[in-house]
């Protein structure tokens, strides 16, 4: 799939789930968002960037501690959730905008933090992700990335990767730890380190209802949840029923 299919597939899936998400309790909150706005270290002088940022959940948060915060989505109806809610929370520092990770508008070093949480396995190109963060972030500036991730174990990482893309046609990979550090390196970053993991339990019923996912593709992740070896489902803790977790990581780099 080329790099514009997979953004158009991105802006078809979360339009349509973007309510789903705007009442999601694994978006809305937990010990990885607590841990990520933590590491951001916010004085109240900081202008901060939250891409991927969804329906707001993330963004509102960093406002309480942060001079102003932007919130960046691909998707419209994604920003127009978001822009409701920081309405209803009278959140006046915060704001929202339309735009693309790969390919930002704002000028070279504009903020002090940024952040991403739980968007960017849907990245085509992280790499060209991490190169713009690390231009629009000033100089001691830091980028905060919250994101489920494939186990080191290869069997493991080819098992999360088929129910991921078969639970939703937009999803692009979860990438290793080992992955995410490499690829922060690469992009500039003169730090980047793993600072903490963590779990997401994840209901099945409610997993797949949130992406709206067809019948046929419930039926092939259930059979292939059935099929799973005793080390993956180990791995990933996964029940009879459905329901599973998965491996979650915070990492920061520096500039």
């Amino acid at each position: 799939m080329s790099v514009e299919s997979v953004k158009h597939s991105v802006q078809e899936q979360f339009a349509a789930a973007a309510a789903n998400y705007k009442v999601s309790a694994v978006h809305r909150g937990g010990p990885d968002l607590d841990a990520m706005i933590a590491a951001a270290g916010l004085t109240g002088r900081e202008r901060v960037l939250d891409v991927g940022c969804g329906p707001g959940h993330s963004t509102l948060p960093l406002g309480f501690g942060a001079r102003e915060v932007v919130g960046l989505d691909l998707t419209a109806a994604m920003v127009r959730e978001a822009t409701a809610l920081a309405q209803e929370r009278r959140a006046t520092n915060v704001r929202y905008q339309r735009g693309d990770v790969e390919a930002m508008t704002f000028p070279d070093a504009s903020f002090d933090v940024a952040t991403c949480r739980v968007s960017a396995h849907h990245y085509p190109d992280p790499r060209r992700a991490l190169a713009e963060l690390r231009r629009v972030l000033r100089p001691g500036g830091r980028l905060l990335l919250v994101d489920s991730v494939a186990p080191e174990d290869d069997e493991q990482d080819a098992f999360l990767d088929h129910v991921e893309r078969t639970r939703d046609g937009s999803h692009v990979r979860n990438w290793r730890i080992s992955e995410w550090l490499e690829m922060m390196r690469s992009a500039g970053f003169s730090e980047a380190s793993h600072l903490e993991s963590f779990t997401m339990y994840l209901v099945f019923e409610d997993w797949v209802a949130r992406m709206k996912t067809p019948p046929q593709d419930v039926a092939t992740l259930r059979r292939s949840m059935a099929a799973a070896s005793p080390a993956v489902r180990e791995a990933f803790a996964l029940e009879p029923n459905g329901n599973w977790r998965i491996p979650i990581a915070l990492l920061r780099a520096a500039v």
